[in-house]
Order: structure tokens, then C-alpha cells, then sequence
């Protein structure tokens, strides 16, 4: 009869070191999904958050481009001789021209936005 040179026993050894290696990177793996989960709920309401503002922020950025119409205020109280009521509109034309306040919301409209889809890449990546 043929007779293998092997035992069984001196695979043991062997089958059983891989094994327990292959637990080992099972249970990192595992670990490493479990944090990116816990993370990715942690960011949820952060994503509701900037949602909600950006549509804040849209909105009084169309507001205060639909209020342009102050200048011709401001010029009509020059006309008629109210220099401080002018200047004062003039400062406010200004603050909701295209280069005041709608400039720096549609800057934090574009940051937030980015923001949120960056924390959504992130939640569904």
C-alpha cells in the first residue's frame, strides 16, 4: 500500500496559523466598517444642517438682489436735498448690490454647498 510522508498532524499547525491570521484581518475589517459607520451617522445631521442653511442663504441672496431698486431711492433723496437719508440709502444700495451682501452670501452659499457634498460623498462613499 502507499504510504504519504505527511502526517496530518504537521498540517495542523500550518492550517491553524492561517486561519487565526485570517481572523485577525476579518476582525480589523470589521472594525474599520464599524467606525466608518458610527462616522457616517455622526455627519447625517451635519447634511440636513447645511442643507437647510444653503436654502436660507439662497433665499435672502434672491431678496437682497430684488432690493437693487434702493439706489434710485438714494439718488431721489439727493435731488431733494436730504444728503444724510442719501447717503445712508447709498450705504444700503451698496450693501445689496451685487458686490455687498449677495457677493459674500453667494461666496458662502457656493462653501456650504460644497460642504454638504462633500459630507454626502461621504456618508454614501
Amino acid at each position: 500500500m502507499y504510504q504519504s510522508h505527511i502526517s496530518l498532524t504537521s498540517l495542523y499547525p500550518v492550517f491553524f496559523r492561517g486561519t487565526i491570521i485570517i481572523e485577525a484581518q476579518t476582525q480589523q475589517i470589521l472594525q474599520e466598517v464599524a467606525d466608518m459607520i458610527i462616522l457616517k451617522i455622526l455627519a447625517a445631521p451635519f447634511v440636513v444642517a447645511l442643507t437647510l442653511l444653503v436654502a436660507i442663504v439662497s433665499f435672502l441672496y434672491c431678496v437682497a438682489s430684488a432690493l437693487c431698486h434702493i439706489t434710485l431711492l438714494a439718488l431721489v433723496l439727493f435731488i431733494g436735498g436730504q444728503t444724510l437719508g442719501g447717503v445712508v440709502f447709498l450705504v444700503l444700495a451698496f450693501l445689496v448690490s451685487p458686490f455687498g451682501i449677495p457677493a459674500i452670501a453667494d461666496w458662502l452659499m457656493d462653501r456650504l454647498y460644497s460642504l454638504k457634498c462633500s459630507l454626502q460623498d461621504f456618508i454614501t462613499g
